[in-house]
């Protein structure tokens, strides 16, 4: 079996946070919604279905940490938790931050508006909080 690599448009796309059991977690590198990458740390993965049942449940599970700390940082409105791949097959999940009245509100975020890159600053803060809150949920 060969060993797991980041999609390279996945990196491109995002800034490290931190490393769970079955997930990398990476935050979209875009200011205009708080947004979290959860990346299985397997090769070879496409759809949910791929991974293992016990892999499943605790994709659940961290799927549930990362939710719970992206509200509790954000105090957003909603979250939106997708799979969706169509334009990166490699297997990863999206949470989302989204609050009334965001750019893309009540619509999806794909394509509404461009990307904002994160200034370090608010990056680097966004990125702290997160561990925080993730570590708290663990």
């Amino acid at each position: 079996m060969s060993q797991f690599t980041l999609d390279p448009q996945l990196g491109a796309d995002s800034l490290p946070l931190l490393e769970l059991d079955l997930c990398t977690l990476r935050v979209m590198n875009d200011a205009t919604y708080p947004w979290i990458l959860m990346v299985p740390k397997q090769a070879g993965l496409a759809e949910l279905i791929d991974l293992s049942i016990e892999d499943q449940h605790r994709l659940t599970d961290e799927i549930r940490v990362v939710s719970k700390a992206l509200q509790a940082v954000t105090k957003c409105d909603k979250l939106n938790v997708a799979a969706l791949g169509n334009m990166v097959r490699q297997l990863h999940i999206h949470v989302i931050a989204r609050f009334e009245g965001d750019a893309a509100w009540p619509g999806p975020v794909w394509g509404k508006v461009p990307a904002v890159a994160y200034d370090e600053m608010d990056g680097n803060a966004l990125i702290a909080d997160m561990k925080r809150a993730i570590m708290a949920e663990l």
